[in-house]
């Protein structure tokens, strides 16, 4: 190892957040096509909902198996599969309505349906396996903290999509858009398998200064586990910790408000107020705008409530609560205003009060049971991505049937209901005594090479 002191795990945090944003502007990219998209292929808003739900179908399965093959086979093996593979599928939704019109006896949707479908299975082990990553790489006492810094791609990436779609879809039209999202994320993936190691122990750029920062247990608390102190359980025992349930629950309740706006903003803004593909571009950045601070925001007040308090259940319960209350008010609002600019200022804040505790729900699972974090993780969200599916398709029903007032409540009913759960979570195993950090690090160093 070098002798000099490194920083290099932050090169992988960037290269995670980098890949984090492709991701969302990859999924986010078909909603900003719907114009073209819905006329070429005669679609209404009921049809529209169901091909923006055909990716959360694979989305749901994508986490678990990635999760798995995170524990199993390492980050590194899961991202180069999964990444290619979600790449290629991206250039293919170009194609995807001729595909069907060729392949499905002219039925375009069924083309879109294994297009999309592939492309969701693809992308999700993505949040599964940068939480094994991360968590590879990082000590126990910024938990909160890491689990946002990965996170933050995704309400980045969602917001730069509208500029990066509408500039690419204006410029290039639609389908080279497409095409040109997925050969970055092949570019990404090859640049990955150059620099990026399962544990900061296996790799020559990191310094023995950088590798005791990371595995230090300084700050850890009464019932917390680090990676190398908990064991490996059956992956049913997922299902056995009320704790895991209540949090699969109320990130559900997160998923399906970022779908929902992630979906049908763009549409909501042409079929409302009449706006052009051309002034999406920006409006559709604003309620993602808020989102990006909290992210960030949220991880780093939930660790320094632990430190304060010593409380795992205050520093991720309590505000979680805090921050779905305030997003069932905004939400709840959004139904009595009747101005797009009132509308969108409403989102922004409501879409960023959601994003607070996003990091939480990621840092419950890890804090109660590190060496299953993969497995547990894309367990959480796998289930959590049936909102993927739910919250666009629903949402086209609602507006098909009520309007798009419709919309909001739906919104407001999952935030109130993550309102109710969340405070039921219990995070961390009953310990008898604290964790010292003098307790396990000779542990560390004779596990570390197991990972």
């Amino acid at each position: 190892m070098e002798t000099k002191k490194t920083n290099y795990r932050y090169v992988i945090i960037a290269m995670i957040i980098f890949m984090s944003m492709i991701n969302y502007i990859d999924r986010a990219a078909l909603s900003y096509a719907q114009e073209p998209l819905t006329r070429l292929f005669d679609l209404d808003a009921s049809s529209w909902g169901v091909l923006s739900g055909f990716f959360g179908y694979g989305y749901i399965v994508g986490p678990i198996l990635g999760g798995i093959m995170a524990d199993h086979k390492g980050p590194k093996y899961v991202f180069l599969i999964a990444g290619t593979a979600w790449s290629i599928f991206e250039i293919l939704t170009a194609y995807a309505g001729e595909i069907g019109l060729t392949v499905f006896g002219g039925n375009a949707m069924a083309g879109f349906c294994l297009v999309r479908v592939l492309f969701g299975l693809s992308e999700g082990p993505n949040f599964a396996t940068s939480s094994r990553a991360l968590h590879n790489w990082s000590a126990p006492k910024d938990r909160g903290f890491t689990s946002a810094i990965g996170l933050v791609g995704v309400p980045a990436g969602a917001m730069i999509a509208a500029p990066v779609s509408v500039a690419l879809i204006s410029w290039l039209g639609w389908r080279v858009a497409f095409i040109f999202l997925g050969a970055i994320g092949l570019v990404w993936v090859l640049i990955w398998s150059k620099i990026f190691t399962d544990i900061p122990e296996q790799n020559k750029h990191v310094s023995e200064e950088e590798l005791a920062e990371i595995r230090s247990n300084e700050d850890m608390l009464q019932g917390e586990q680090t990676i190398f102190n908990s064991e490996k359980k059956p992956w049913y025992s997922f299902f056995q910790n009320p704790t895991f349930i209540f949090n699969t629950i109320g990130y559900f309740c997160f998923m399906y408000i970022n779908f929902v706006l992630l979906t049908w903003t763009p549409k909501y803004l042409q079929d409302t107020y009449h706006f052009q593909l051309s002034s999406l571009w920006y409006l559709g950045m604003i309620p993602w705008i808020g989102a990006v601070v909290t992210c960030l925001l949220g991880g780093k007040i939930s660790d320094k409530i632990k430190v304060k308090t010593g409380n795992l259940r205050l520093a991720r319960g309590l505000l979680a609560v805090v921050s779905y209350a305030c997003t069932f008010v905004c939400f709840l609002l959004i139904t009595r205003v009747d101005n797009y600019m009132g509308v969108l200022v409403l989102m922004m804040i409501g879409n960023a009060f959601n994003y607070l505790p996003n990091s939480v729900h990621w840092s419950v699972v890890v804090d109660s049971d590190p060496a299953m974090a993969g497995t547990y993780g894309g367990l959480t969200h796998g289930f959590t991505n049936i909102a993927s599916v739910v919250g666009p398709t629903l949402t086209g029903f609602l507006v098909a049937s009520y309007g798009y007032h419709a919309m909001f409540m739906g919104a407001a009913c999952c935030a109130l209901i993550a309102t109710v759960v969340m405070s039921l979570v219990k995070p961390g195993k009953a310990r008898g005594k604290s964790i010292k950090s003098n307790d396990i690090t000779e542990e560390n160093d004779d596990n570390a090479a197991s990972l």
